[in-house]
C-alpha cells in the first residue's frame, strides 16, 4: 500500500475509533440505566448487571458502527481539507476516484467489522442473553417461595406455603391466580415440588384441587387433580417462553428458513428469508455510508469559508439511505421477493458515492481548462 494511502487510512481510523467509542459509550451507558435500576431493583448482584451489560454490547456496537464511519469519514476528510493536504494531493494530479482508494479499505475494515458482529457476535450473544435471562427469571422464581408467607410474584397473583422441607418439598401449597378478567383461578394442594423445565420453572402440584370462578356469573368449578403444573416462569416474565427469536438465529438458518423454524419463531418465511438477506446487506451499507461521507465533501472543492454545505450534502445523503434501509425492512418480510430490497440502501449509496465522485471530477477538469 503507498504511503499516501497508509497516511489517510491512519486518520480514518483514528477518527473512527474515537467517535464509535463516544457513540457506542453514549448509548450503553442510557441501556444500561435502565437495565441497572432493573437489576438492582430485584436485589440482584453487580455481576448480574455487568454479565447482561456486557451481552448487550455486540448490538450496540453493531448499530453504530455506519454512523461512526460516516462521521469518521466527514470529521477526517474536513481535517484534510482544511489542512490543504487534499487540496496538495489533488493538485499533483490525483482523481477523486483515486483519493478514495484508502476510504475504500477503510469501509472494508468497518465493513469486516460489521460482517463478524451481524454474523456471528450478536446471535451468540442474544443467544447467552435469552438463557442468562431463562436463569436469571428460575432464581426470581426461587426468592418467592417462602414458607409461612403470603408472596405477590406478579399483580393479582397470590401464593403460600406452609412449609419447605429440607429436600426441596412444598407442602401445603396455595395459589390464587386473578390476572385474567373473566375468571380468577384458585389452587390448593398438599404437596408441590419446583422443577427447572426447557422454558422456565415449573411449580408440579400433586393431588390437589382447582378453582374457577367465572366473575360475571359467580360461577365456581371445582376440578381434582392427580398432578397439576403451573409455569411460574411465565408467570414472572408475563408471557409464556417462546422459541428463538430471529436476532438468535444464525444467517444460514434465515436465508434457507424451514417450515420448524417458520413455527419456531411464529414469523413468516418471507420475513426471516429478508432478514437473513438485510444481515447480508448491512456490511456494504457500513461502505457505502463511509464513500457517501467522503465523496460529498469532494464536491466543490478547497473553501476558505469551510465545507459546511457538502457536510449538510453528505447528512442529507445519509438521511435518504437510511430511510429508504428503513421503508426496506418494513415492506421487505411481507413480498414474495422482497429479500432483493434488503440490498436497496446499499446499492443506492454506492450509486450516489459514484455519482458524486465523477461529479468532482468532472468539476475539477472544468476548472482547469
Amino acid at each position: 500500500m503507498p504511503r499516501i494511502d497508509r497516511y489517510i487510512l491512519g486518520q480514518f481510523l483514528q477518527y473512527f475509533g474515537f467517535f464509535a467509542l463516544v457513540i457506542a459509550g453514549v448509548y450503553w451507558v442510557n441501556k444500561a440505566v435502565g437495565l441497572f435500576d432493573q437489576l438492582i431493583g430485584d436485589n440482584q448482584s453487580i455481576w448480574v448487571f455487568v454479565q447482561f451489560s456486557l451481552l448487550t454490547l455486540p448490538q450496540v456496537i453493531k448499530l453504530i458502527l455506519p454512523i461512526a464511519a460516516f462521521i469518521a469519514t466527514v470529521y477526517a476528510t474536513n481535517r484534510l481539507m482544511g489542512d490543504s493536504e487534499m487540496v496538495v494531493m489533488q493538485a499533483t494530479g490525483f482523481s477523486p476516484f483515486r483519493l478514495a482508494r484508502p476510504v475504500l479499505y477503510f469501509g472494508l475494515v468497518v465493513a469486516l467489522m460489521a460482517a463478524v458482529l451481524t454474523h456471528v457476535l450478536v446471535p451468540q450473544s442474544r443467544t447467552a442473553l435469552t438463557e442468562a435471562r431463562a436463569e436469571l427469571s428460575e432464581n426470581l422464581t426461587a426468592r418467592f417461595l417462602e414458607s409461612g408467607v403470603f408472596t405477590h410474584p406478579a399483580p393479582e397473583v397470590t401464593l403460600y406455603i406452609r412449609e419447605i422441607t429440607e429436600r426441596g418439598e412444598l407442602r401445603d401449597i396455595f395459589l390464587a391466580d386473578a390476572r385474567d378478567p373473566a375468571q380468577s383461578m384458585t389452587y390448593t394442594a398438599p404437596s408441590a415440588l419446583l422443577l427447572r423445565g426447557e422454558n422456565g420453572p415449573k411449580l408440579i402440584m400433586v393431588g390437589g384441587m382447582a378453582q374457577a370462578l367465572e366473575k360475571a356469573t359467580l360461577r365456581l368449578s371445582v376440578t381434582r387433580f392427580a398432578d397439576f403444573t403451573y409455569d411460574l416462569g411465565a408467570m414472572l416474565v408475563g408471557r409464556a417462553a417462546r422459541g428463538r427469536s430471529d436476532a438468535e438465529l444464525g444467517t444460514f438458518e434465515l436465508l434457507f428458513p424451514t417450515e420448524a423454524l417458520v413455527a419456531e419463531t411464529g414469523r413468516s418465511l418471507l420475513d426471516l428469508r429478508f432478514q437473513g438477506h438485510q444481515r447480508l446487506a448491512e456490511p456494504f451499507l457500513a461502505l457505502s455510508v463511509s464513500l457517501i461521507g467522503f465523496a460529498a465533501l469532494l464536491v466543490g472543492g478547497f473553501s476558505r469559508f469551510g465545507l459546511w454545505r457538502q457536510i449538510a450534502l453528505a447528512v442529507g445523503i445519509l438521511v435518504l439511505v437510511q430511510g429508504l434501509a428503513t421503508a426496506a425492512g418494513g415492506a421487505g418480510g411481507r413480498l414474495s421477493q422482497g429479500w432483493a430490497l434488503a440490498y436497496a440502501a446499499p446499492v443506492l449509496g454506492f450509486a450516489l458515492a459514484f455519482g458524486l465522485l465523477a461529479w468532482a471530477g468532472r468539476s475539477r477538469r472544468m476548472g482547469a481548462s
